[in-house]
């Protein structure tokens, strides 16, 4: 059965394929039908109420659907909210869908079988909307209540990430599982070079902002057992473990590079770019002498180093140890 309430918006440029959809979507029982006639008006009226299911034609003057999915995938992040978005194309192939998903597109209908795959398509829309806004809900109260323990000084308030303690301790057990079962553990130190210019234009609410933006797409790009922490007041550190060093070279994390440097932030002033620098170290089970305390401090001096170069910077091993 629909969710009457559930808050759907068709952006299209064309009036008459508004009318169409509206119509169906009343059919079936739906209530919260906004309708925009192009990107940038779906993207003011998200800003003032954000819907849970968009349904946008795929080509559209001045900003086509997948550019308006982008905004919206930045808008989601800086809200914690997510918008299930699905694109109306009359384009075919492998190659469409790959660059559409690649996008952050959800779903697609074809217009040539829309009349018998809207609805459905709104139906399982609205069933994931809900589970993961439900889920969003859920780990904002955990990180609240994360917050709440910050006398073990284990979790950073502002981020809900682990703080330079948690980061240590976890660090340690890496470090003790590679000397015992082989493999090699990287450190990553990430700094923002930009974050007091940031706080001297924009003030400390914007800065937290940003903070906590970066924080989340840092848990995207990474992998689910990797540790995440913010170390220090622009400063976030990634401790991950593989199987070889070949795994752990600058390149390998160019990912994490990217995703800060070429991708802008949602704030309440607008889209804003950090300027991030990364240094890396990596350990194996033959370099003894590392410990946590030390590989941090080494990692954390090549910072400077890699804002000066704008590149991914390898603290070599006799460094480390």
């Amino acid at each position: 059965m629909p969710n009457p309430q559930l808050s759907i918006m068709v952006v299209d440029d064309t009036k008459f394929s508004s009318a169409v959809i509206g119509h169906t979507l009343s059919q079936a029982g739906y209530t919260d039908i906004r309708f925009a006639s192009s990107a940038m008006a779906a993207l003011a009226m998200h800003e003032e109420r954000a819907a849970s299911v968009m349904v946008a034609d795929w080509l559209m003057p001045e900003m086509d659907g997948l550019q308006l999915t982008t905004r919206i995938r930045q808008r989601d992040e800086q809200t914690n909210h997510y918008t299930y978005v699905m694109l109306l194309t009359a384009r075919e192939g492998d190659n469409v869908l790959g660059e559409a998903f690649d996008r952050g597109v959800d779903d697609f209908i074809s217009k040539s079988a829309m009349n018998e795959q809207l609805l459905p398509r709104i139906y399982a829309a609205d069933r994931i909307t809900q589970l993961i806004n439900r889920l969003l809900d859920e780990n904002r109260l955990l990180a609240s209540n994360n917050a709440q323990l910050e006398e073990h000084n284990l979790v950073d308030s502002l981020t809900a990430l682990g703080n330079r303690r948690y980061l240590l301790q976890r660090l340690e057990d890496a470090l003790q599982q590679v000397e015992s079962r082989g493999g090699v553990c990287s450190l990553l130190v990430l700094g923002i070079q930009n974050f007091d210019e940031m706080g001297g234009r924009f003030g400390e609410a914007v800065q937290q902002e940003l903070l906590r933006g970066i924080a989340r797409r840092l848990q995207q790009l990474v992998r689910p057992m990797d540790v995440i922490s913010r170390i220090g007041a622009n400063t976030f550190a990634i401790c991950t473990v593989g199987d070889s060093a070949d795994d752990c070279k600058p390149n390998s994390f160019r990912r994490l590079h990217d995703g800060l440097n070429l991708k802008a932030f949602k704030t309440s002033e607008g889209y804003l770019s950090v300027r991030a620098g990364i240094s890396v170290s990596t350990v194996d089970r033959n370099d003894q002498g590392a410990n946590a305390d030390t590989m941090l401090q080494q990692t954390e001096q090549h910072l400077s180093q890699a804002y000066a170069t704008n590149l991914i910077t390898e603290v070599r091993m006799p460094q480390v140890v």
